[in-house]
């Protein structure tokens, strides 16, 4: 009841069930693993940790394969989207902060998860204007990912989008 109440009175944050936020100490790349779970972070938030796009991500964005999309609308910086099952283990980090373990994609597996969320491409035109047009994907860095791990991933996400 004592939780209760200050989570009415907003001294604690709720983030799940069980699971509260006393106030700004932690990070919300450690709070965006803890509050769903299995999850990583990636997408647009890895890509711009591992410097392949220009912004700075605002928002957590973490892969999960718990066939659903959430988005947490009272912490407005968490989403977690699907990603195939058969991929979800692979190219994934084990990062610290303070002793605290993250976990986050590897840049070619944030490529993918990133990938596998727009319509399909089918041409290298296409893809390359997605890239580096659209999302400004540095190609200093990019030329710098290795291939050999893009191909083996690709296979997995079973999607149609040319790389």
């Amino acid at each position: 009841m004592k939780i209760k109440r200050m989570a009415d009175r907003r001294e604690v944050i709720n983030l799940k069930k069980n699971l509260y936020k006393t106030g700004p100490t932690v990070s919300g790349y450690l709070e965006a693993t803890a509050i769903c779970t299995p999850s990583y972070l990636s997408f647009d938030y890895a890509l711009s940790c591992h410097g392949l796009i220009p912004e700075r991500a605002k928002i957590y964005m973490s892969a999960t394969c718990r066939k659903r999309k959430k988005n947490l609308q009272e912490l407005v910086r968490y989403i977690y989207q699907d990603i195939p099952l058969s991929v979800f283990p692979f190219e994934i980090e084990i990062c610290y902060e303070n002793e605290r373990p993250f976990l986050m994609a590897t840049p070619e597996k944030a490529v993918c998860d990133k990938l596998c969320t727009v319509k399909p491409i089918r041409s290298r035109k296409h893809l390359q204007q997605l890239l580096f047009d659209d999302l400004r994907t540095d190609q200093d860095a990019f030329s710098k990912l290795d291939f050999s791990v893009l191909r083996e991933l690709c296979p997995l996400y079973k999607w149609t989008t040319f790389i």
